[in-house]
């Protein structure tokens, strides 16, 4: 008991040295509020992310109370609801789902005899199991961290909407998904294995320990391109990586340990078979799929329009059928075993896969697909939307003068609203025709926007109130187009060179409002000030939205 005390200790004082450095970080974070907070001191949340907000849970109150007040802390937000949990559920599953890969399924009975052999009594074999399970889950945290050391926060938020950083993603993925097709294996150099295999016949700790990096290593051909899946698509704070590979590893070390404990139960597991290199491939075509995402962020960011909404659904409507064929057997790939029969399973995974292809096909003419509206490009990258010719039919670019507006030609506001993209040209015409600002600070990579656009905007309340009662300035504030050297600056709040769109009204969300989270919505006067304190974030109840917007209404209202 011992060495199982001595693994648990390590294991513990692992958790405890980030637990305390998250605790400092989530204390920093408390002055975010003051419009000149240093950059140290600000949230830096992924755009794209699911948890992309700062303030998803910043509710207004509903119009029947009449809003008399919105007094929510940031703080609140910031580490409110999902956050580390939801990066955990995400591991836990990542890890399940290494689980039924052909690299691991068939090494359960290996490991568990392992176990009863070697054991002397079947007390030494249980401590034998368990030890081996904190030992894969140690070996995963590991990881984790070293992953955590050599990013860090900010820097994994600063790359998210990197044409390079979104472009390498782009081909890890795409190579991974191609290797679970069976193209090829991505495996690690034979010599290093055969090393931890050597030293995991020795007795003890050790040995267990080394057993576990075996099975790490060994399969990191099914691993590595879930992990590699887990880790892009979670929000890249402190202990992020760290609590995704706990929650990964938990996964693993619970199935191969109560398995250990629990021989008898290896009875009721399926037999290893084809249908693990069908999981296989399902997962591979699934990697590509998302792999598309990445692709269209660096491309929305850059202007490059390689990877307009239509082509990007036309991608996703051919993988959904090729899914669909592959499921019912009509489509085998060279390590596929013959398909006697299609089981249930796969005939209801094949259903779910077609019905999808069919809901996609009519976003090819404009439809706007709101339940996967904050994953493919907007709409306004669309070259044709039916019933409006050729076009999307979005908003003028020059404004009531015949002036054109300042980044229109290439950025855009969705359901025709008549906006701006410059703060300064939305406050000069504000004052010139005495109305509210709607500041929306969003990003072309940034998922929430898009569903807030796509469920919220598009209510004809609140798309009323947009178009008519505010003047609204979408500033974009991962845009990559270069700005004119004599307007380039230096920002000392994000400690580096102003030099593209994107930068300008980062710097000024920050500095303003000391927060560089999308969405973020900020109702102004005339005079600059805040009409509604706080700004709201994420907001799906279109009730609680209304009631935000009007209680902007009514104090612009009062201050006449």
């Amino acid at each position: 008991m011992k060495k199982l005390n001595l693994l648990l200790v390590l294991f513990i004082a692992l958790f405890s040295v980030f637990y305390a450095n998250d605790g400092y970080a989530l204390q920093a974070q408390e002055d975010t509020t003051s419009a000149s907070a240093d950059i140290g001191d600000l949230e830096f949340t992924t755009i794209g992310s699911k948890e992309d907000s700062v303030a998803n849970n910043i509710k207004p109150d509903s119009v029947d109370k009449k809003i008399d007040s919105v007094k929510v802390d940031v703080k609140t937000a910031q580490t409110g609801e999902k956050s580390l949990w939801i990066i955990f559920v995400i591991g836990f599953f990542g890890g399940f789902a290494a689980f039924i890969m052909p690299c691991i399924y068939p090494m359960v009975p290996l490991t568990v005899s392992f176990f009863t052999k070697r054991a002397e009594t079947k007390g030494k074999g249980i401590q034998g199991a368990i030890l081996y399970g904190l030992s894969i889950i140690t070996i995963y945290v590991l990881i984790g961290v070293i992953i955590t050391l050599i990013w860090g926060a900010s820097a994994m938020n600063q790359l998210s909407t990197s044409g390079v950083f979104n472009v390498a993603i782009f081909l890890i993925l795409l190579i991974f998904g191609i290797s679970f097709l069976g193209a090829f294996e991505i495996t690690l150099p034979s010599r290093f294995v055969n090393k931890l295999d050597a030293k995991s016949d020795s007795k003890g700790l050790m040995g267990i320990f080394f057993m576990a990096a075996t099975l790490t290593v060994v399969s990191f051909s099914c691993t590595g391109p879930i992990i590699g899946s887990v880790l892009v698509s979670i929000d890249k704070g402190l202990l992020a990586p760290v609590v995704a590979m706990f929650g990964f590893s938990l996964s693993l070390a619970l199935i191969f340990t109560v398995f250990a404990i629990f021989p008898g139960w290896m009875t009721s597991l399926p037999k290893s078979g084809g249908w693990l290199n069908a999981v296989k491939v399902v997962l591979g075509i699934l990697e590509i799929g998302f792999a598309m995402k990445f692709l269209s962020t660096a491309d929305l960011a850059y202007h490059w329009g390689i990877l307009d909404r239509e082509v990007f659904l036309a991608i996703w409507i051919v993988l959904a059928f090729i899914l669909g064929f592959y499921l019912l057997g009509k489509i085998k790939f060279s390590h596929d075993s013959d398909l006697p029969y299609v089981s249930i399973p796969r005939l209801f995974l094949a259903v779910v896969s077609f019905a999808f292809a069919v809901y996609l096909i009519p976003g090819l003419w404009g439809a706007p697909l709101k339940a996967v509206s904050g994953l493919v490009p907007p709409l306004s990258t669309q070259d044709f939307v039916i019933g409006e010719g050729s076009g999307t039919g979005t908003a003028s670019h020059a404004d009531t003068t015949g002036k054109k507006k300042k980044y229109a030609d290439f950025l855009h506001i969705p359901h025709g609203i008549d906006g701006y993209f410059d703060y300064e040209e939305a406050l000069a015409y504000a004052k010139e025709v005495n109305k509210p600002l709607f500041l929306d600070f969003t990003g072309h990579g940034c998922v929430n926007c898009r569903e807030m656009e796509a469920r919220v905007w598009s209510d004809k309340q609140v798309l009323k109130r947009l178009k008519e009662d505010y003047i609204v300035v979408s500033l974009y504030t991962d845009d990559k187009t270069a700005l004119p050297e004599n307007e380039q600056f230096y920002s000392k709040i994000l400690k580096t060179q102003v030099n593209t769109v994107g930068k300008k009204f980062q710097h000024l969300q920050a500095e303003r409002f000391g927060t560089v989270a999308q969405p973020y919505y900020v109702l102004l006067d005339t005079n600059e000030k805040e009409l509604v304190s706080p700004p709201i974030g994420v907001e799906f109840k279109i009730d609680a939205y209304l009631g935000y917007l009007d209680k902007g209404l009514s104090e612009f209202a009062n201050k006449k």
